[in-house]
C-alpha cells in the first residue's frame, strides 16, 4: 500500500503540469486578453475618444513600439507561450527593470546604456556578446544586472508578435537588453500579481480563504450529519410513509439547482419578507457588536447560502446510503447473522453499515475542494467575497494570473482529495489492497 500511495503522490506534479500548461496556453491565445485590453485603452485614449492623429503617425495605434513592448513585458507577452509558462513556474528567470538600447546602425559595434534608477552608464560591445564596461557612475551598481544582445531577426520577430497585421518597417536594428534576472514563480511560492488590481495573487486568495472554508466545513459537516442517518432510517423504514415523504422532499430539492433556489430565496425571503439579509458575509456593523451579537449576525447571514450549498448533495448522499445499506441488509452474511440470533440492530450497524459506507468514503475526498473553492454562482448571488467569486470575476475580467493561481490551487486540492478517498477506502474496507 505504501508503494501505491507513493506512486499516486508522484503523479500529482505531472498531472498539475499537464493541466496548468493546457490552461496557460488557452489563456495565452484567447482573444480579449489583458494586453489587448491595455492596447485598446491606449488607442482610444482615456476618455474613450479615438486619437486618430496618433494612430496615423504610429502605424494604426496610439501607442508607440517602445510602450507596446513595455506593456507586453509587464503582462508576460514579450516571449513565446512555452517560455512564458516556464517563467510562470519559476524554472526560467523573469527579466525585471528591463531597458533596451538599439545600435545606431547595423555596423556599429558598441552602444552606451544607462542603468535605470542610477547615474551609471555602461558600454556594451556586440562582438563581446554583451560584455559591460562602466563609463560613468558607481561600478558596483552593475552587480546583478545582465545583458543580452538581440539580433535584427529577433527584434523583428518580437515586433511582428506585437503588431500583427500592420506594415513592418523596412529594417530592424540589433539592440541591447539590460535587465535584472530573478527566479519568481510557482516553485518559489510566487503566483504572480493580478493584472487588474496589481496585488499578489496569493494574498488575494488568502484573504478569501476564511469565508470559503467557513461555508465549506459547515456544509460538509451538516451534509454528512444529516444524510447518513437519514439514509439509514430510509433503508430501515423502506416503503413506509416516512420513506416516501422524505424521498419527495429530497428529490424536489435535488431537482432545483442551488443557485436557482438562492435567487428565489433572495427575492422572497430576503427582499420581500425581509427575514434574512440578501448579501455580504456579515453586516456592516459587525465590528461594533458584542461577542454573542457577532455570532447571531454571522448565523443570520449564513442560513440562506448554507441551504443552497447543501440542497444539491442531500439527494445523492441520502440515496447512496439508503441503497447500499439495503443491498447489504439483503446479503447472505446478514441473513446468516440474523439466523444465528444476532439482534437486528447489531446486524445493521455492526455488519451492514460498515460495508455500506465504502461508496461514501470514495467520494469524501472529492469534497475537500469545497473547503476552499465553494460555489461561484452561490457566492455571486449572495455577494459573498469568497474563493469561488474571485475565480468567477477573474475569468470575466481576463485576469489570467488570478485564473492560473485559483485553478492550480483547486486542482491540487482535487488531486489530494482523490488520494484521501483511497486512504479512507483502505481504512474502511480491509479487503482493499493496493498493489
Amino acid at each position: 500500500m505504501r508503494d501505491y500511495f507513493i506512486r499516486r503522490l508522484l503523479l500529482v506534479p505531472l498531472t498539475l503540469f499537464g493541466l496548468t500548461l493546457l490552461v496557460f496556453l488557452v489563456t495565452r491565445f484567447a482573444p480579449g486578453g489583458p494586453l489587448e485590453t491595455a492596447l485598446m485603452a491606449g488607442t482610444l485614449g482615456q476618455g474613450g475618444e479615438s486619437v486618430r492623429g496618433a494612430r496615423e503617425s504610429k502605424g494604426g495605434s496610439g501607442i508607440d513600439d517602445q510602450a507596446k513592448e513595455a506593456l507586453a513585458a509587464y503582462y508576460g507577452y514579450d516571449q513565446s507561450a512555452v517560455r512564458a509558462y516556464f517563467t510562470w513556474l519559476g524554472v526560467l528567470p523573469r527579466e525585471l527593470n528591463r531597458v533596451h538600447e538599439s545600435f545606431p546602425d547595423a555596423t556599429q559595434e558598441t552602444v552606451e546604456v544607462s542603468i535605470p534608477g542610477t547615474t551609471t552608464t555602461v558600454r556594451v560591445s556586440r562582438p563581446g556578446d554583451g560584455a559591460m564596461e562602466v563609463i560613468t557612475g558607481d561600478p558596483s551598481v552593475i552587480e546583478g544586472w545582465k545583458v543580452r544582445v538581440e539580433s535584427a531577426e529577433e527584434v523583428g520577430e518580437k515586433w511582428r508578435r506585437l503588431n500583427r497585421g500592420q506594415e513592418e518597417p523596412a529594417e530592424h536594428l540589433p539592440r541591447v537588453a539590460l535587465f535584472q534576472p530573478r527566479f519568481a514563480g510557482v516553485f518559489q511560492g510566487y503566483l504572480g500579481e493580478s493584472t487588474r488590481y496589481n496585488e499578489p495573487v496569493w494574498s488575494m486568495m488568502v484573504e478569501r480563504f476564511p469565508v470559503s472554508i467557513y461555508y465549506g466545513v459547515i456544509t460538509l459537516i451538516l451534509t454528512y450529519a444529516v444524510c447518513i442517518p437519514l439514509g439509514i432510517l430510509k433503508a430501515i423504514k423502506h416503503r413506509t410513509v416516512l420513506d416516501t415523504a422524505s424521498s419527495i422532499l429530497v428529490f424536489v430539492g435535488y431537482a432545483i439547482p442551488g443557485y436557482v433556489l438562492g435567487a428565489l430565496m433572495v427575492v422572497y425571503l430576503g427582499s420581500r419578507l425581509g427575514w434574512f439579509p440578501i448579501m455580504d458575509f456579515v453586516g456592516e456593523d459587525f465590528d461594533t457588536l458584542s461577542w454573542w451579537g457577532k455570532i447571531k449576525d454571522l448565523v443570520h447571514h449564513s442560513v440562506l447560502p448554507l441551504i443552497c450549498y447543501m440542497v444539491g448533495s442531500f439527494a445523492f448522499l441520502t440515496m447512496l446510503m439508503k441503497n447500499n445499506l439495503m443491498d447489504n441488509l439483503a446479503a447472505d452474511y446478514v441473513r446468516t447473522a440474523a439466523a444465528k440470533g444476532v439482534p437486528y440492530r447489531t446486524a445493521v450497524f455492526r455488519h451492514a453499515f460498515r460495508n455500506s459506507i465504502i461508496p461514501i468514503a470514495t467520494t469524501f475526498g472529492q469534497n475537500i475542494t469545497l473547503f476552499v473553492s465553494g460555489s461561484l454562482l452561490i457566492e455571486k448571488i449572495f455577494d459573498i467575497d469568497g474563493f469561488g467569486l474571485l475565480s468567477y470575476n477573474a475569468v470575466l475580467e481576463r485576469d489570467y494570473t488570478v485564473v492560473m493561481g485559483t485553478l492550480s490551487f483547486a486542482a491540487l486540492l482535487m488531486l489530494l482529495g482523490n488520494i484521501l478517498s483511497d486512504v479512507l477506502v483502505a481504512m474502511v474496507d480491509p479487503r482493499v489492497s493496493f498493489k
